[in-house]
């Protein structure tokens, strides 16, 4: 692991399967995936197209249940969850950060980083608080009674990110956070995520750009449902001059 021995594992998966059925086709998704993540660790997930790092990302965030296999969650087992429990895990402990923003156009930045704590039944003025908390914490603060429309590629970004974190969530998962935006606005969007990381905040994010993955601390590559590799950052494999892997990334 990357971080010290005394931080506590977060997430611990154990031969974690998923099989999707594609007309009269089997699509084995995930194959017996085994992964430990601790407290503050910054990790990224990559791999080509049908690698499985989606459907790994919607299972460690509980937006889908695996066939086999056992995913514990700060000490919770979630694997065997009805739906409601699910939910309540996935608003309390999981700040989901994705490329398309996912930003309610009717409503201020404001009122879209108060969405989690509405779901969570927060008194009104305490949602309120915690809500401009997060944005001046993206430092957004400036910008919280804009709308979507009113605000830039890189703003939305962060009215996402705020919104991910309002609920002080175990975990960030970050799905191609910068896929939607330009080389300066990426850059700047990663300046933050590595600004949570220093303040004690979980990341695991996919991406399948080499230059983003490279802020991360620990780099997990898949194929072919399974974890090919498993390495700190600086001694992944698409660092150096012959990638077994395949390349980089495209």
């Amino acid at each position: 692991m990357i971080t010290a021995d005394t931080n506590p594992i977060m997430i611990r998966i154990r031969g974690l399967t998923r099989t999707y059925r594609m007309g009269s086709e089997k699509v084995h998704a995930l194959r017996g995936v085994d992964l430990d993540v601790r407290k503050n660790e910054y990790v990224a997930v990559m791999g080509h197209s049908g690698s499985g790092k989606s459907t790994l990302m919607n299972l460690l965030g509980c937006l889908d249940l695996a066939d086999a296999g056992e995913y514990e969650l700060s000490g919770i087992v979630t694997t065997k969850m009805g739906s409601s429990r699910l939910a309540h895990v996935r608003n309390q402990q999981i700040g989901f950060v994705f490329q398309s923003f996912e930003l309610l156009p009717r409503m201020t930045a404001l009122k879209n980083v108060e969405l989690p704590l509405i779901y969570s039944n927060t008194p009104f003025w305490t949602r309120r608080k915690m809500a401009r908390q997060a944005l001046e914490r993206v430092g957004l603060v400036d910008r919280m009674h804009h709308k979507p429309n009113q605000l830039s590629g890189g703003e939305k970004q962060r009215v996402a990110v705020a919104r991910a974190l309002v609920s002080q969530p175990s975990i960030l998962l970050a799905d191609e956070p910068t896929g939607n935006l330009d080389t300066t606005t990426s850059e700047s969007i990663m300046q933050l995520f590595n600004q949570l990381y220093a303040e004690g905040q979980t990341i695991i994010m996919v991406t399948h750009e080499a230059d983003i993955a490279a802020h991360a601390r620990r780099i997990v590559r898949m194929r072919d449902g399974q974890i090919v590799s498993d390495l700190p950052t600086e001694q992944d494999p698409v660092y150096t001059q012959n990638d077994e892997f395949g390349g980089q990334p495209s």
